[in-house]
């Protein structure tokens, strides 16, 4: 082989690469976030997606150990249906709690976030990786509502993830998985406003999600104002760091994203509104270091822009790819106040 290997010329590509987007304070910073919303629903693919009846159903209610759990399917697109469990908390905080969107990465299904293990390897999943997000939001008296993304679990990934031909396909129509991820998110919390409104405060939806599941929570929360806090986890860095210098599924790729942004544009749509990031010490595929630096700029740049510091933060975990509820929750909790 002559030269450069194919990947490294490309990596040095991304790495000569400026996001031409990025805020320059030339502009409010709303003004700014509208235009940026604007190119990265083009880039997801978003405007090739149309909306249609959500042919709502509900297909069990069980009763659990502290929560009561209602199974239900939505209708996001024409002949495509997305399973979800709303859970309600026995001990709520307050008549109408909030509600968390609980998204799961890439691992056998939604059925961690409620502490269910179906397969080799749940459990230890859900104990050692707190994973089980809706199980944590009925501790602390909140709603929470599961989503099995697409190719995840039963939504086509059982028994494991299956990402690379629905990715792959959806480049040639103009579309991505990760976009169509976030037009999921979209129409669930359309499911919260038009069937859940008696049992939760529609105002106050919240999301989450580790690794696969951070990065659709990062992506959904740029976009989606109705969001109003979030918490990705084991997501966040910079392309060049982690999507573009590591090995990852093909639904993490959004062509010609480095081109106008990078990761902390994604955190400055969401500003000033609640936002806790969080980072495993050593993640292996989201580097630490890399992280830190463009949290940085989240904050220095896209919360200080609008006084808005107190309402971001990066908590860095002692260990890997993971959630670490035991630090997050309480400087979530402490941002979005009580009821």
């Amino acid at each position: 082989m002559y030269g450069l290997h194919p990947w490294d010329n490309e990596i040095g590509a991304l790495a000569r690469t400026v996001p031409s987007m990025r805020f320059s304070g030339n502009m409010p910073l709303h003004a700014w976030q509208c235009a940026a919303r604007a190119k990265l629903k083009t880039l997801l693919g978003l405007d090739a997606m149309h909306g249609c009846g959500d042919l709502f159903r509900v297909e069990s209610i069980k009763e659990r150990d502290g929560w009561t759990e209602k199974r239900f399917v939505i209708q996001t697109e024409e002949g495509f249906f997305l399973p979800c469990v709303f859970v309600t908390p026995q001990k709520p905080v307050c008549e109408k709690p909030p509600v968390m969107i609980c998204l799961q990465g890439h691992s056998t299904g939604m059925h961690n976030s409620l502490g269910m293990a179906l397969y080799p390897g749940d459990a230890d999943g859900q104990e050692n990786g707190d994973r089980d997000f809706a199980v944590q939001c009925a501790a602390r008296g909140l709603c929470a509502v599961t989503v099995e993304q697409r190719c995840f679990g039963e939504n086509g990934g059982t028994p494991r993830p299956d990402c690379y031909k629905a990715a792959m396909t959806a480049l040639l129509s103009g579309r991505t998985l990760l976009g169509g991820r976030v037009w999921d998110i979209k129409c669930v919390i359309d499911a919260l406003e038009h069937h859940f409104a008696d049992e939760c405060d529609t105002d106050r939806v919240y999301c989450m999600g580790n690794s696969g599941g951070g990065t659709a929570t990062i992506y959904a929360a740029a976009l989606d104002e109705r969001i109003k806090g979030a918490i990705p986890s084991c997501a966040f860095c910079t392309y060049l760091d982690s999507i573009g210098n590591k090995h990852h599924c093909a639904c993490n790729y959004v062509p010609g994203i480095a081109k106008y942004f990078d990761m902390a544009e994604l955190g400055g749509m969401i500003a000033p509104r609640p936002l806790v990031i969080v980072t495993g010490k050593t993640d292996g595929i989201f580097p630490a270091d890399a992280a830190q630096k463009e949290f940085a700029i989240v904050r220095d740049l896209y919360y200080a822009e609008v006084g808005a510091k107190e309402n971001c933060a990066q908590i860095i975990g002692d260990g890997g790819h993971r959630f670490y509820k035991d630090a997050a929750w309480p400087v979530f909790l402490e941002m979005v106040g009580q009821c």
